[in-house]
């Protein structure tokens, strides 16, 4: 299958003013963008500190799914995967979408029991989801070691697509929709006299500006804090390697998860495997220089739920930031001390998946109609004084 892999067009001069500024060119950023054009906004502005997808949008592969414990991320996932199937479509790019599901390896019967609850909302929601045995689990990935596990959660609706292309599908469809795109333009501060925003200065200088949309991934504490808006986002190192071709070539399997260990597992572009691991050693920081010290607890995992996998090499591989917050949801909103300053981030390794849900949203959020799903409990003030956190279980 043929995927998008057109070049970035050159960057175009910085404007003197915008009726919006996106600040982000990652899949979120790209999104709203989109989103908001197609509504017929104008005067729409996006910033990029480097090249679109340079973020963690870039990672090569990136999993689509509705398998949630939240029902707030079940609906954008839900939401998400309809839009990714007619991506082709609206607005036009091949994303490269493999619908080959996702399984969780569950080695507890308290991981099973709360996979179970999970699986009852998703099914009230519509997600066709359900906890199945080992041998069923065998069955559908080979390198499962059933005796490993006591059940294992299925949700075959879900997937895999490809990041990159997503983004440059939603940017290029953005532009002829009269969109600016002006990369290598880092923001250096915010205006925001009184409530209100007044202009964003750049690296390649001034726009003018009444309306703001932080869609900064890892970097959205900054923005925030240059506009007086509190955006608790802390960035994680996360890397994936990949083995290259395998011979003889591995069967088309889930995106499999052994949920204990975090460690993770699925079919590349290229007839190998993709693989990773949450390391608990990791300490916060915007390092993305990629290592294998991870491979060596990820070894250990795979012994034990996945043996064929624990002595794979990896040819090749790729370092990026999730944007962590304190309960890994997202923080979704519009600031009540700033007028207009609009914000998508911390999505906590969710955020290219929910990417079409969250530009649909922000759209409303800007035109003042309700969105489709009310992401009030997502504000960013959840986390002050008494305000309930929403914790996302399923989340490695």
């Amino acid at each position: 299958m043929a995927h998008d892999t057109a070049r970035t067009p050159p960057s175009p001069p910085l404007p003197p003013s915008a009726g919006i500024v996106v600040i982000g060119a990652g899949v979120i950023g790209a999104s709203i963008a989109f989103h908001l054009a197609e509504a017929g906004v104008r005067g729409i502005l996006v910033l990029e500190r480097d090249t679109p997808a340079s973020g963690s949008s870039g990672k090569p592969i990136g999993g689509v799914r509705a398998q949630f414990s939240d029902p707030l991320n079940i609906r954008l996932g839900q939401r998400s995967l309809a839009a990714w199937r007619d991506f082709a479509a609206r607005p036009g790019a091949d994303v490269g979408l493999e619908t080959v599901g996702y399984l969780f390896l569950l080695d507890s019967d308290e991981d099973a029991d709360a996979f179970r609850e999970a699986a009852a909302v998703q099914r009230e929601l519509g997600v066709e989801s359900r906890v199945i045995g080992p041998d069923e689990a065998h069955q559908l990935c080979p390198y499962v070691e059933p005796r490993a596990i006591v059940a294992a959660a299925h949700s075959p609706c879900d997937g895999y697509a490809l990041p990159k292309a997503a983004v440059l599908g939603y940017l290029r469809a953005a532009r002829r929709l009269g969109v600016t795109v002006r990369t290598r333009c880092a923001v250096t501060g915010i205006d925001a006299d009184d409530g209100t925003l007044q202009a964003v200065h750049t690296s390649a200088g001034t726009v003018r500006t009444r309306t703001v949309v932080c869609a900064a991934g890892a970097w959205s504490g900054a923005i925030g804090a240059m506009a007086g808006v509190r955006l608790p986002v802390t960035p994680l190192r996360r890397q994936i390697a990949l083995t290259g071709p395998i011979v003889p070539h591995p069967p088309r399997i889930p995106f499999t998860l052994d949920f204990a260990s975090t460690l993770y597992f699925h079919n590349d572009t290229a007839d190998g495997l993709v693989l990773g691991l949450s390391d608990t050693r990791q300490e916060p920081g915007f390092g993305r220089d990629f290592g294998e010290e991870w491979l060596e607890p990820f070894r250990e995992a795979a012994a034990h739920s996945a043996p064929a996998l624990a002595g794979l090499r990896a040819m090749t591989g790729w370092a990026g930031l999730y944007e962590m917050t304190p309960d890994r949801n997202a923080l979704i909103g519009e600031s009540a001390e700033v007028s207009r300053f609009l914000y998508a981030t911390g999505f906590s390794g969710h955020g290219f998946l929910q990417a079409p849900a969250v530009g649909e949203i922000v759209r409303d959020l800007w035109l003042g109609r309700e969105p489709f799903l009310d992401v009030g409990p997502l504000a960013a003030t959840r986390f002050e004084g008494a305000a309930a956190v929403r914790p996302e279980v399923h989340i490695i």
